[in-house]
């Protein structure tokens, strides 16, 4: 099952997929029908079709969603495959980040992605290190280097994310110590953090488990990113605490739960700069007094 909302035109879209191996054409209209008595429940009008597919066709999907798009006041998020066809004028005198985020999540139009790119952004003058802390397809570490962060590091606890993190890196040209590692100093695990979150983000289930090995080290950063999940950020605020150098950007976090996170780093000795609000997600500027 795949979902998607464009945040703009407010345009959601589910998808179930059927294996055809295993009766997958059979099910298809029993699918629609329970679908459509749980719309009904809840009271959602929505159109339902079935049809089929090409085998390979839903891994590259997402690229009907994923369009070029200025975010920030220095940023242009390109996908790679219109990266040729980029005309000059297009580029604004921006900094082009060329993405192809493959099964990794982090396109810049998500609002938790958005958010930690523009702080990105507005405190790129100061300049310093970096640790983006989830990388997913990397878009954030690599902004960050594109702005002038040095050195910059990334891990996420998804294999295929930081293979998709290193891969994107390379095509931009830029430097980043990208690893898999996971909070719990590298000993939590995908299925871990589904328990973490339990009730606050069933759509975890859908993660694989990651191979974390042994526990990485990662100096601390005068800028810490951590776009990740509310509750883990909760779980494992005093060890994020110990990346912070300067400043940190916690996202990921929906807006009734941010007074939560907010409490369990202020106990920690950090206050909110800033925050912002994009639809139900709340991302924040925090700082050590």
């Amino acid at each position: 099952m795949s979902s998607y909302r464009d945040v703009e035109s407010q345009f959601a879209e589910m998808r179930i997929y059927l294996d055809p191996a295993a009766g997958g054409a059979a099910l298809a209209g029993e699918a629609a029908g329970c679908l459509r008595a749980a719309l009904d429940v809840v009271g959602c009008e929505a159109e339902i079709k079935t049809g089929e597919i090409a085998d390979e066709d839903w891994k590259f999907a997402y690229r009907r969603h994923f369009k070029t798009e200025r975010v920030g006041r220095r940023l242009l998020v390109v996908p790679a495959w219109e990266l040729e066809s980029l005309a000059d004028e297009a580029r604004e005198g921006r900094e082009v980040v060329s993405l192809d985020p493959g099964m990794a999540f982090g396109t810049g139009k998500h609002e938790t992605t958005r958010a930690c790119l523009e702080y990105i952004d507005e405190l790129s003058g100061k300049g310093g290190s970096m640790l983006d802390m989830g990388c997913g397809s990397g878009i954030l570490a690599i902004a960050a280097a594109k702005l002038g962060y040095s050195p910059v590091a990334a891990f996420d606890i998804d294999d295929a994310a930081v293979a998709a993190a290193r891969e994107n890196a390379e095509a931009n040209g830029v430097r980043i110590d990208c690893r898999a590692f996971a909070l719990g100093r590298g000993a939590m695990t995908a299925d871990s953090s589904i328990e973490a979150a339990k009730g606050v983000y069933p759509d975890l289930a859908l993660q694989g488990r990651a191979s974390c090995g042994e526990p990485a080290q990662f100096a601390p950063a005068d800028l810490v990113v951590a776009n990740i999940l509310g509750p883990l950020l909760v779980a494992f605020a005093e060890e994020i605490a110990g990346y912070v150098a300067g400043a940190l950007v916690v996202s990921g976090i929906l807006t009734e739960t941010y007074p939560e996170v907010l409490a369990a780093f202020a106990r920690l000795g950090f206050g909110e700069i800033s925050r912002r609000n994009y639809g139900e997600w709340t991302t924040a500027l925090l700082s050590r007094g």
